[in-house]
């Protein structure tokens, strides 16, 4: 069975993403193609969806290579996300769903549940579905894509403290899901932009860890699932 470029990309960013591949190594598509158990056709495809998205780089006499971002580069990226994710926020006042408010509501009760309670592991995953569905209630594919890639690259370039106040984070988000059910987008843009500012002082750039970043990789116990690229 053919295994998609798209899942091959996907397991590819995850992996640089978590720390298996260096900034700056090289990624040959020989080796790829072995460690994902998958031909030379889809990692090439996935390389050149990789480089567009800016995870990889080619360069004369070593090919394809895990990009290395500026400091500026990484700063340009959080305010990037301060920008458009009110105006996601905005956009799902004026066009979510029902099922995207059952969805955020119910995010919202097991985050405050999880604050309450602890498990900063669940908070991280739920906070990042929270925000991947507000993204999608603004009914913007463009938006939404760029969104997720945007939260990617910042999952790679940057290290996150956990909040001091977690439930004070999924108070935030509750108040934010009430503008949008009430269909107030200038209310749901502000409390966003507050939350996004708010949220990107938490953020350490990883550049300057080098240790930490060997230590990650060496961890790392990233497994490639080739069953589960296949569904």
């Amino acid at each position: 069975m053919r295994i998609p470029a798209h899942s091959v990309c996907t397991a590819i960013r995850d992996d640089i993403v978590a720390g298996v591949y260096e900034r700056g190594s090289r990624l040959t598509e020989e080796l790829l193609a072995r460690r994902y158990g998958v031909s030379r056709v889809p990692v090439r495809e996935a390389l050149r969806t990789l480089e567009a998205e800016g995870f990889v780089v080619t360069r004369r006499h070593a090919g394809a290579c895990v990009a290395e971002p500026t400091e500026q580069e990484a700063a340009d990226l959080l305010e990037m996300r301060t920008l458009l994710e009110p105006l996601g926020a905005s956009r799902a006042a004026q066009r979510r769903t029902e099922a995207h408010l059952k969805v955020l509501r119910g995010l919202v009760r097991l985050g405050q549940e999880r604050a309450r309670n602890g498990g900063s592991e669940d908070l991280r995953a739920l906070d990042t579905w929270f925000h991947e569905t507000l993204a999608q209630a603004s009914g913007s594919q463009a938006l939404t894509a760029t969104l997720t890639q945007i939260r990617h690259k910042i999952a790679w370039m940057y290290a996150v403290e956990a909040p001091a106040q977690p439930a004070d984070v999924w108070a935030q988000h509750g108040a934010i899901v009430d503008a949008v059910a009430r269909g107030d987008s200038e209310r749901a843009r502000a409390l966003t932009a507050q939350h996004t500012e708010h949220s990107s002082a938490a953020h350490r750039l990883r550049f300057s860890g080098g240790a930490e970043r060997a230590d990650r990789v060496r961890t790392s116990q990233h497994a490639v699932n080739i069953s589960a690229l296949r569904h």
